[in-house]
């Protein structure tokens, strides 16, 4: 190739040279990002399908770290000489057959309900087969069973006596007809009672059993009820107790802090299903309900209505709904580590060595918080400011050098422009004692939620899905305070239809605890 003599055709053509450069620099570096991405998001993939649901550092260096404090621990254990199995040879260890001594533990095996067969010889059993005197009773032996009674129907007949007065009757006046009053039930004039209605909302909404599957272990008992039917029943308890419903949710609206996360609800309509929304808005310690709320889409109107009149600390994911939510109302907003720590993760395998370092430095702020679980808010809030804050300091410098040294697309870049973007509330932990580095009580209540979702697939309208809300908040809320929510429900349906609605706090779940409890 002949170069021309002109030093302007020169500097041109070297310029043109350049900028094919950097633009095959810049196509270099798109594929190289595109790459990543594509990385990063079959290892999600992989991990949804196939491993494990922890977020946890998958390189081998993380690995062997595990390993090396597995084994520093284990050596520092004492030996117990009892531990020590006497040396035996190799084949007769492998042909000894170990097994428990003992019975197995069985939690409240002794407060079970007894019946006792008592089984005795026959007068002819009894005879001596040596010299024919009948044998006499010298003891006993014992052994114990645990049987398990299948659920049966039984129907209720009630009579209700009419009196009246024979003597007005006679006289030609009005007889003063009395009836006898019976309980008012949860449905009027309807055929379920209140233990029906208990274990469907139970099935459905705490142990999340669709009611087609119902329907088929109803049939099986010997008496068929449809999914139809039961839903309506749903519905009618949903009703019931929607002033109870409406107590709970001003009692977490008086929370220090509420944690809330959402999830798709989906919702029948025309041609296929509509992507609408469930809430779940979690009260702390001192007002310890799960509040469910049922939206038809993830707009910030939701939120925004639930927590109108709420002006303190909102515990959340990154979801920029909320911010509408928070801007001049008072609220705080406090972010999740938890979150934060997924991102870094789910991009490691791009930048292995910046996710191992902060991903350390993440597990030192959980170090604090597993030694500040039993202490007060006010000490929490001293063991923060002590070992937390220089953490955090640290973590934000480095993770602005590392977005220097990143692509602005690359994966690991966007993990730290989340952590970045939103380090205020992230930081709001290090400043107040009750709020929770993370949002995991509230993931953990969506989880279930999905499994709701993943065996019923939808629900049918709106109606049904503000019964939803309303019928899962009370079992999400039995299951915080370790309650039967079976037990409860049957309380419940039995008695609040006729009780007066200034008890109606007597029917709080912890309320009720406690009551039962005395």
């Amino acid at each position: 190739m002949e170069l021309p003599d002109d030093s302007e055709a020169l500097k041109a053509m070297v310029r043109s040279l350049l900028l094919e450069h950097d633009a095959e620099k810049r196509r270099a570096d798109d594929l190289h990002i595109e790459n990543l991405r594509l990385r990063v998001e079959l290892d999600r993939y992989k991990k949804w399908y196939y491993g494990p649901r922890a977020d946890r550092l998958q390189s081998a260096g993380d690995l062997a770290q595990m390993l090396l404090g597995f084994a520093e621990a284990l050596d520092r254990k004492p030996v117990n000489s009892g531990d020590v199995p006497p040396h035996t040879e190799p084949d007769e260890e492998l042909r000894r057959v170990k097994r428990r001594k003992g019975r197995r533990h069985l939690a409240n095996f002794e407060n079970l309900p007894v019946t006792t067969h008592v089984y005795e010889l026959s007068a002819e059993q009894r005879a001596c087969p040596c010299c024919g005197v009948e044998r006499k009773e010298i003891g006993q032996e014992e052994s114990r069973q645990i049987e398990h009674i299948p659920g049966r129907f039984e129907r209720i007949h009630h009579v209700r006596k009419k009196y009246a007065c024979p003597a007005c009757e006679r006289n030609g006046d009005n007889p003063r007809i009395g009836t006898a009053a019976k309980p008012e039930t949860a449905i009027s004039k309807g055929l379920a009672g209140p233990g029906l209605l208990a274990y469907i909302v139970t099935s459905k909404f705490a142990e999340y059993a669709p009611l087609y599957r119902l329907e088929d272990i109803f049939a099986r008992q010997g008496f068929e009820i449809s999914r139809a039917t039961q839903s309506v029943w749903c519905g009618d308890v949903g009703d019931l107790v929607e002033p109870l419903y409406g107590l709970m949710a001003n009692k977490v609206r008086a929370s220090h802090v509420v944690a809330t996360d959402d999830t798709i609800m989906p919702m029948l309509s025309k041609g296929r299903t509509a992507n609408a929304r469930i809430w779940v808005y979690v009260g702390d310690d001192t007002h310890p309900y799960n509040i469910f709320d049922f939206t038809l889409s993830r707009g910030r109107d939701g939120p925004k209505y639930f927590l109108k009149d709420y002006n303190q600390v909102l515990l959340a994911d990154g979801y920029g709904g909320y911010n509408g939510v928070v801007a001049g109302n008072g609220i705080v907003r406090a972010g999740c580590w938890a979150h934060l720590r997924r991102k870094i993760i789910d991009a490691e395998k791009t930048a292995p060595e910046i996710a191992s370092e902060a991903i350390e430095m993440v597990r030192a702020l959980y170090a604090v918080e597993k030694q500040a679980k039993a202490i007060s808010a006010e000490a929490r809030l001293r063991l923060r400011q002590e070992q937390s804050a220089p953490v955090l300091t640290t973590l934000r410098e480095k993770f602005l050098a590392w977005k220097e040294q990143l692509l602005p697309k690359h994966p690991m870049a966007e993990a730290m422009n989340y952590a970045l973007g939103q380090w205020a509330e992230l930081s709001v932990f290090s400043t107040d004692g009750a709020v929770p580095i993370d949002n995991n009580v509230s993931e953990r209540e969506m989880k279930r939620v999905i499994l709701n979702r993943k065996n019923s697939l939808f629900v049918g309208n709106a109606r049904g899905g503000r019964t939803a809300a309303v019928l899962a908040s009370l079992t999400s809320t039995c299951r915080r305070h370790d309650i039967d929510p079976q037990i409860y429900l049957t309380q419940l349906l039995t008695d609040l239809p006729g009780s007066p609605i200034g008890q109606l706090a007597n029917w709080l779940p912890d309320q009720w605890k406690l009551s039962h409890a005395a």
